[in-house]
């Protein structure tokens, strides 16, 4: 049956109506997905804090039993633990020039700042294990005694943690490349510089409570 000119186009603004309809229904939908991801990351930064709670917990119960083995402040070299945490903060630092870059929807100003938070944090990383080899080859491992069991569990962890960051954030920076800056990357992009950032603010009680602490 052949439709009359006001019957064809009041039945295009249906069918255009309900692909709108639909369409919309799609992004609230798309949002919602989004939405709960970051709170599953939420929950899982929360189960972090307390893991690092527990190490830190067990550390000060620990850290006094040597077995008269070395001390902390034997085995503690604070110039290259400086060093390490002036490149995390610094790390810490231009992963917020990479959220500010994503912002202005600048892909090449995104992709460069997470790179060079790459190569500091693997500098970080580089510098850690050195640390810890220099240990074992004076004899202090982790079963010398109680102190380097929790020593080296608790920046082991956080050592760990920086590792799992850095290859997160290279799989992103594919990622970026291949698709661009999208809602879903976007949200990959802050949740991985809140991880990171939560990862400097451990540090920093490691710093403290570990290293300060140990050679006051």
């Amino acid at each position: 049956m052949r439709l009359s000119p006001r019957e064809a186009a009041h039945t295009e603004v249906g069918h255009g109506g309900h692909s709108a309809g639909h369409h919309g229904h799609d992004e609230h939908h798309e949002h919602e997905h989004e939405s709960l991801k970051t709170f599953g990351f939420w929950l899982f930064l929360m189960t972090d804090c307390i893991l690092f709670a527990s190490l830190f917990a067990c550390y000060l119960v620990l850290h006094g039993n040597t077995n008269g083995g070395p001390t902390a402040e034997e085995l503690f070299e604070m110039p290259g633990v400086i060093a390490e945490t002036f490149i995390l903060l610094t790390s810490s630092f231009t992963s917020g020039l990479a959220v500010l870059a994503m912002h202005k929807k600048n892909l090449k100003g995104l992709i460069t700042w997470l790179a060079v938070t790459v190569l500091l944090g693997a500098s970080f990383i580089y510098l850690e294990v050195d640390e810890f080899l220099k240990m074992v080859h004076e004899g202090a491992t982790i079963s010398t005694s109680a102190f380097l069991s929790s020593f080296f569990t608790l920046v082991g962890t956080h050592g760990l943690h920086v590792s799992l960051g850095l290859c997160w954030m290279i799989g992103l920076i594919f990622q970026l490349k291949r698709h661009g800056i999208t809602p879903v990357t976007m949200r990959k992009v802050n949740v991985i510089s809140l991880y990171w950032h939560f990862l400097d603010v451990v540090w920093i009680f490691v710093f403290t409570i570990v290293y300060m602490m140990g050679v006051m």
